[in-house]
């Protein structure tokens, strides 16, 4: 227990965006992808997810941690199949961003959700790195109301809205670790996380990756900070986190990215350069390849959400 305590004494939970959407017309995408991670709360309706349609029942929640591809379908059976592209460039064909107080949890076809990051030191993503996939919580009415508070506050311009997000966002953090370990899931990948916290030059490593993003981050480079060989560091850093180190760089330099393009106007080139691609053209196409979208795409999308 005590390692789990670590654990939650380490996270940066920082709160990305909540909404209470109402289903337009039944779809199903094949492949739902986001960077934060998602709780969803079904009010009223019908959503399965994953390839054998696992059913979440009303007042019930789906977690999707981020980075994880997902089946995931909305409304009755019968509706179109489509990419995770697709609800990006549509998604008012399929939903209706509810912005009633009073209708939240009444109108049919409808669910709440919180997106939001985890990160371990502020440096690994915490919910990524169990590479678990998405599943169930079910019978949690605290979790339920936190996710229906954030939204309520969401929705609100009142003294204080930030901070209560803030340790609303922390709490529903904690809960969902609350209820992995309660019903024993994930048991061996939570033990492996442990580690993190076992060799502190493993933590240098995230540190400095995360402080360095857009410099040399070769074998070369990461011996020197662990102080282990050119050869072995990468066998190292895979034996504690299960990742090759230059996969995870990859990803905390494709999500420093996502950032920046949410909340900056700078160029994509320039993005590229900051986080450690010299040529723009590669870059576009490794954001495209993890992603699904463009890069170009990506932040047409975020200026229309938060329109």
């Amino acid at each position: 227990m005590e390692d789990y305590n670590k654990v939650i004494e380490s996270l940066g939970v920082r709160y990305i965006k909540a909404k209470n959407l109402v289903l337009q017309q039944p779809f199903t995408v094949r492949n739902y992808y986001d960077v934060g991670n998602n709780i969803i709360l079904l009010h009223k309706g019908r959503i399965s997810f994953g390839e054998d349609d696992q059913v979440v029942e009303e007042g019930d929640m789906l977690f999707i941690p981020g980075g994880r591809a997902t089946r995931v379908s909305y409304g009755e059976t019968g509706g179109k199949t489509i990419t995770n592209d697709d609800l990006i460039s549509n998604k008012d064909k399929f939903f209706h961003s509810n912005a009633d107080l009073d209708l939240i949890s009444d109108a049919d076809e409808s669910h709440s959700f919180v997106s939001f990051e985890a990160k371990v030191f502020d440096s690994v993503n915490f919910f990524a790195s169990l590479d678990v996939p998405a599943f169930l919580i079910s019978g949690n009415s605290k979790l339920a109301n936190l996710v229906i508070k954030v939204v309520e506050e969401s929705l609100q311009e009142l003294p204080g809205r930030e901070r209560l997000i803030s340790i609303y966002t922390e709490n529903i953090v904690v809960e969902i670790i609350r209820y992995i370990l309660k019903n024993k899931m994930f048991v061996e990948q939570l033990a492996t996380n442990s580690t993190y916290f076992k060799d502190p030059r493993l933590i240098d490593l995230f540190n400095y990756i995360k402080e360095n993003l857009g410099g040399d981050l070769s074998n070369k480079v990461l011996s020197g900070v662990a102080n282990v060989s050119e050869d072995y560091v990468g066998q190292y850093f895979k034996m504690l986190t299960g990742i090759n180190p230059q996969d995870y760089i990859e990803y905390q330099r494709m999500e420093r990215a996502v950032f920046l393009l949410r909340t900056t106007k700078k160029s994509i080139r320039d993005i590229g350069k900051e986080v450690g691609y010299k040529d723009t053209a590669y870059f576009c196409r490794r954001f495209k390849m993890m992603f699904g979208i463009p890069a170009g795409k990506m932040r047409r999308r975020e200026s229309a959400m938060n329109i």
